[in-house]
């Protein structure tokens, strides 16, 4: 197993137990929350990912079967043990610091690839996409307002206006970048030699 893949198995497990320790869940809950809350601005995951390691932290004792329904459904809630292991994660520093996986930042990263007007399409992309989230997350924080009745949310409302201000701070820069762009006539590929392979 790479490095990679250690660490993003060992965050994997830990959102889990932490999302079954706010309330119990199905594999389908926990897809869903990922693709709803988490994996909108923190980590994502697929249903092929989430039902292995779902089996995995049963055997280990950290998560344990609430409730098994109709065709097959089976809800987990978090452990004594499973607490345990979360409180120790999150208070040892990241096994993995700095470094991060992000097509998107590596695209704009290679924005100089591209001509003037072509940069702007993926910018002004960038800048609708980041607005889209935002509205998103606002909403997804007014109901964990509403479900919890706090104004900071609970736990998972810091963690949503963590992407709150991480989109809006995005949009802001996708506005600064394209009216840099459109001020620079000069801006993007300029005349470079690229040699074929053949």
């Amino acid at each position: 197993m790479s490095r990679l893949s250690y660490y993003g198995d060992m965050a994997l497990r830990y959102a889990l137990i932490g999302l079954l320790l706010d309330r119990p869940g199905s594999g389908y809950d926990l897809a869903r929350r990922f693709e709803e809350v988490v994996g909108a601005y923190a980590w994502d995951a697929r249903h092929s990912q989430i039902y292995p390691e779902l089996r995995q932290l049963e055997g280990e004792g950290l998560i344990e079967v609430a409730e098994r329904g109709a065709r097959g459904r089976t809800t987990y809630r978090c452990t004594s043990e499973g607490l345990a292991a979360l409180r120790a994660w999150l208070m040892a520093p990241p096994a993995r610091p700095g470094g991060v996986r992000n097509e998107h930042v590596l695209r704009l990263f290679l924005l100089g690839a591209l001509g003037r007007e072509e940069a702007l399409v993926v910018l002004r992309r960038t800048e609708e996409g980041a607005t889209t989230q935002l509205e998103h997350l606002t909403e997804q924080f007014a109901r964990l307002q509403e479900g919890t009745g706090s104004d900071s949310g609970g736990p998972l409302g810091l963690t949503a206006q963590y992407g709150i201000h991480s989109y809006r701070a995005t949009a802001e820069w996708a506005r600064w970048a394209i009216a840099q762009v459109e001020a620079d006539p000069d801006f993007g590929l300029r005349d470079v030699e690229v040699r074929s392979g053949h």
